[in-house]
């Protein structure tokens, strides 16, 4: 008889059940991973793409690009910071402001006022963003500083800007 042939071959039980249980592990601590990393992926995607985050950003784009096209003569900021008015001309032919634009919160929301100065008449009003619960506006020199407090109940954005008239 040849002792090739009766040596055993392959793997025990042991050996078997050993390597599973190891496999098991690491397939185990693979998915733990993954999925902590799908969770934080999709809160931070929500964070970034919430109402709060994008209303932001969208009121502060507004207001930077209405104050700096206002005039720099004046602004008048209403009681305690609720609101700021700006003046601009309707045309490049027009030598004193004869437009305004006004900036206010109410009801949860800003809104833009947009009118004529003499007579005065408010042609058209405009909301920019929800979810406000605190807008107050500062004028520093020559420029005004918006503070924009949007809070839709599970998250709190603030945004500060600030903007200098440069028509």
């Amino acid at each position: 008889m040849d002792k090739k042939h009766l040596t055993p071959r392959g793997f025990t039980l042991v050996e078997l059940m050993i390597t599973t249980a190891i496999m098991a592990i690491v397939a185990l601590a693979i998915g733990v991973v993954i999925v902590d990393n799908q969770r934080g992926w999709s809160n931070m995607y929500g964070r970034m793409n919430s109402d709060v985050v994008t209303d932001g950003f969208v009121a502060r784009k507004k207001f930077d690009a209405l104050m700096r096209d206002a005039s720099g003569e004046k602004f008048l900021l209403g009681d305690e910071g609720g609101s700021v008015e700006a003046y601009y001309y309707s045309s490049s032919e027009a030598t004193v402001p004869d437009r305004y634009i006004r900036f206010f919160a109410a009801d949860g929301d800003l809104n833009i006022e947009y009118g004529q100065l003499d007579p005065r008449i408010t042609t058209d009003v405009e909301t920019v963003c929800g979810n406000v619960s605190e807008c107050v506006f500062r004028q520093i020199g020559t420029s005004v500083q918006m503070i924009l407090t949007l809070d839709n109940g599970t998250q709190t954005n603030t945004i500060v800007t600030s903007a200098v008239a440069h028509n």
